[in-house]
């Protein structure tokens, strides 16, 4: 009985950590890890704004940009702390005349 409910138990608990999911591993939010990254991020030239995001259905950080270059994604990591990274071309922004 003793056995059987240790092998139960362990059956349930997951002792691999390549099992585990990567959402488990972070440890920093994504609004956390923007505060850290952003200033850095803008100060790249072309770099337009940064933002929350999803990407292939999970949380990502969203790089805007004038133009993509091979400098800027060369500038710009694949990840930060754990989230993806994707880079969009947007063009400048502008303010709209207020009327």
């Amino acid at each position: 009985m003793i056995v059987l409910s240790i092998i139960l138990v362990l059956s349930l608990t997951k002792t691999d950590l390549g099992d585990q999911d990567d959402d488990s591993m972070r440890v920093k939010s994504i609004e956390e890890v923007l505060r850290e990254h952003t200033d850095g991020l803008m100060s790249i030239p072309g770099v337009v704004g940064t933002a929350q995001g999803i990407c292939n259905n999970k949380p990502c950080i969203k790089v805007f940009v004038i133009k993509k270059t091979n400098d800027i994604d060369q500038s710009i990591p694949d990840e930060l702390d754990g989230y993806p990274v994707e880079v969009e071309e947007t063009g400048e922004f502008k303010a709209l005349p207020q009327n």
